[in-house]
């Protein structure tokens, strides 16, 4: 007993020294979503813990003292039909998958991603397109694009379409919160909000091919909206970046991996409906495509 109790503290020791200076970012929010997930996943696991915990202590504990040479532990086998302990042994269960059952319910629909985040501030509508292997964010409201780089300000809402253009993949800011999948011919919502100004990172957590490694991207939460704005009219109006239309979208299209960040000035408001369009089996309203199919 002594032996197992000094391996599960090295064990926990071990860990604890790991971890140390390790920024986990779903255990670090930045934003409303990521930090009531975070409160969820607590919460999960402390409930748990009320069986997992006790359940392993007494493995160890019957272990030790029904072992062989205890001679003083009593032989009691008509307690296998005690009505007190099987009502605690089934009763205990019932009351966290109860308890569970009540809070999934309430938090399914307070983090549903299709929920817009109520604020003061105007929404910023982003469309987010998973490309072989590289993510590309559309700007319609500002005209602006930019591939694997994402800019908005704090405290203000961001509204995502994402759709994909090539293989399933699932888009995912940990310190943000809330994943989500991208697929081809269907637009996913999800609604954000940063509470503070960083650089975060954004992956994709489903393997999509050869670049799905690296398909990753930077997040940018600026200070104020009017830093977001003025970065905006810097692209728009910058010589120095590309321009976005439908005959640049198709060079941009052709996989490749590795992508350093780019920014355009967006010709094309409708290039979202059109990469929607491409998979449809009907004819749809260009403008007005994504909005159809967000379901």
């Amino acid at each position: 007993m002594g032996g197992l109790l000094l391996v599960v503290v090295i064990s926990i020791v071990s860990v604890i020294i790991m971890l140390q200076g390790v920024d986990i970012a779903v255990l670090n929010p930045q934003g409303a979503i990521a930090s009531a997930e975070k409160d969820l996943l607590l919460f999960t696991l402390g409930l748990s813990a009320v069986v997992v915990v006790p359940v392993f202590i007494m493995i160890g504990a019957f272990a030790w003292r029904y072992r062989e040479g205890n001679t003083k532990a009593r032989y009691t086998p008509d307690n296998d039909s005690n009505k007190w302990l099987e009502g605690l042994w089934w009763g205990i269960p019932i009351v966290i998958i109860s308890i569970l059952s009540v809070v999934t319910w309430v938090s399914t629909h307070q983090l549903d991603p299709y929920k817009s985040l109520k604020s003061d501030e105007k929404a910023i509508t982003v469309q987010v397109v998973a490309m072989q292997w590289k993510w590309l964010f559309l700007y319609p409201d500002y005209d602006i694009a930019s591939v694997n780089v994402l800019k908005i300000p704090v405290g203000v809402p961001v509204d995502f379409h994402i759709t994909s253009d090539g293989p399933m993949s699932a888009f995912w800011i940990p310190s943000l919160g809330s994943q989500i999948y991208a697929m081809n011919g269907m637009s996913a919502r999800l609604s954000l909000i940063a509470d503070n100004p960083g650089e975060y990172r954004g992956s994709n957590t489903n393997i999509s091919g050869t670049g799905y490694a690296d398909m990753n991207f930077m997040v940018e939460t600026l200070d104020t909206r009017d830093e977001f704005e003025k970065w905006a009219a810097t692209v728009r109006g910058g010589d120095e970046h590309n321009h976005m239309d439908e005959g640049s979208y198709q060079k941009l299209a052709v996989p490749s991996s590795t992508n350093v960040p780019q920014y355009f000035h967006l010709h094309d408001a409708n290039l979202y409906a059109k990469v929607m369009n491409k998979y449809m089996h009907h004819e749809v309203g260009i403008k007005e495509g994504y909005d159809n199919h967000d379901h």
